[in-house]
């Protein structure tokens, strides 16, 4: 099946499992380095830039990627990421230097911001419905197993070793702009368009324009909240979680270990990227030929089930297996959702499309950190009850876009001619 996929296909799931593996094991770092040498006060501020930065750059690169092509968008990101992080290597060398650091961290966000919705448009392009399944999963199959592996090696590493981690993001980022230079091929159709043509399409009011025709296209909106009420979900593991079971999960010994509710944290964590990892292949098999909207829908209620057993309760047992079971939920939901974010995005628009989409993330975990004020108000069984209150939403947003869509597209459909 692997050998199936487009050649671009491969090369972003293997660029994105190189480049991930090392980023992994530095950006997670940023915020104790930026603590470190600015403060923790300053930290937060520039770290709130940096996310922002990223929004807009988004948004822009999407509109490029379909004006001015979608390889040639992802290589400039890709020229302009290994520029940013020899400054990143040169700034850390000797002494550190934070404010150049920061400086190149902006332009990696502006890096990203023309890298990623370039290349999922790509990857639409070039797929299938048939193959899309597949191609999702085994792409977030690579984007954990880089996790994983990255944040191991910055747990070792950032300490003592932050150059030679930084010259690794170097070297890598080498290999994936040699990979996607010399293996992809551009898969905008259509001529090529002259400087001039997409200075006049990039131009603020005709981005402006593009935007908000995506914005006007309901099914897709309703598509999109949905996301973004899950994306809030699954980023309270960053914010109320982990302060409910630090403040309250009580110390025990599992094993000859002592646990408490950061190690606790950790473990759960563990579980479920382990979990991702080990069972992408076979559930992708199971889902394949199935009915793609319901197993998303199933997905999405597991995921937000397990997500609210987390928010409330302190047992150990009951919270493995609460991880166990988004764990499960994420599995089904994460490649049926991206083939059906990628049948419902017009083929003229799918970078804006696509960039609109990658933005759930950001705003997601903007939401997210709500619920530590709110947890705080009401506490770990109010937070599980908007937990699911947020999953079922998320159901019926989602499902109602899918039935809108097939409906739009019964109506626009051509009778059958007489003979």
């Amino acid at each position: 099946m692997w050998r199936e996929l487009h050649p671009n296909v491969r090369v972003r799931i293997v660029n994105s499992f190189l480049a991930r593996m090392v980023g992994g094991a530095v950006f997670p770092f940023m915020a104790i380095y930026f603590t470190h040498h600015l403060g923790p006060g300053l930290a937060g501020a520039l770290l709130a830039v940096l996310v922002g930065v990223q929004f807009v750059a988004g948004l822009y690169g999407g509109g490029l990627a379909d004006v001015w092509g979608r390889r040639r968008t992802l290589l400039a990101g890709e020229w302009l990421k290994l520029f940013a992080f020899l400054v990143l290597l040169a700034a850390n060398l000797h002494t550190p230097l934070p404010w150049l650091t920061f400086a190149a961290l902006i332009v990696i966000n502006v890096s990203s911001g023309l890298i990623n919705p370039a290349a999922e448009a790509m990857l639409v392009d070039v797929s299938t419905p048939e193959t899309r399944t597949f191609m999702y999963a085994v792409n977030y199959w690579a984007i954990n197993a880089s996790l994983l592996i990255g944040t191991l090696l910055g747990g070792w590493l950032y300490q003592d070793h932050f150059p030679l981690l930084l010259a690794g993001l170097c070297v890598m980022s080498g290999v994936t702009l040699f990979l996607a230079w010399s293996r992809m091929t551009e898969t905008l159709g259509g001529p090529r368009p002259s400087r001039e043509e997409v200075r006049q399409q990039m131009g603020l009011g005709p981005l402006a324009r593009s935007y908000a025709q995506v914005m006007g296209d309901r099914p897709f909106l309703l598509f999109l909240l949905g996301f973004l009420l899950l994306m809030t979900v699954e980023f309270g593991r960053s914010n109320f979680i982990p302060v409910h079971l630090a403040g309250s999960f009580p110390e025990q010994t599992v094993l000859g270990l002592r646990l408490d509710g950061v190690k606790a944290m950790s473990v759960l964590t563990a579980v479920n990227t382990v979990m991702i990892v080990a069972l992408t292949v076979p559930v992708t098999t199971w889902v394949k030929g199935r009915d793609l909207t319901r197993l998303m829908a199933v997905g999405f209620a597991l995921f937000a089930l397990g997500f609210a057993v987390l928010n409330v309760s302190l047992s150990l047992p009951v919270l493995l297996a609460a991880s166990v079971l988004l764990s499960l939920g994420e599995l089904l939901y994460v490649p049926t959702r991206q083939a059906l974010l990628a049948d419902m995005v017009p083929a003229e628009r799918r970078g804006a499309y696509l960039a609109v989409n990658g933005q759930t993330f950001t705003v997601g975990k903007w939401l997210a950190a709500l619920g530590i004020p709110l947890g705080a108000s009401i506490g770990g069984a109010g937070m599980a009850l908007v937990t699911l209150l947020l999953g079922l939403l998320a159901i019926g947003l989602s499902v109602a876009a899918v039935r809108q869509r097939s409906l739009a597209r019964q109506t626009q459909a051509p009778a059958p001619q007489g003979v």
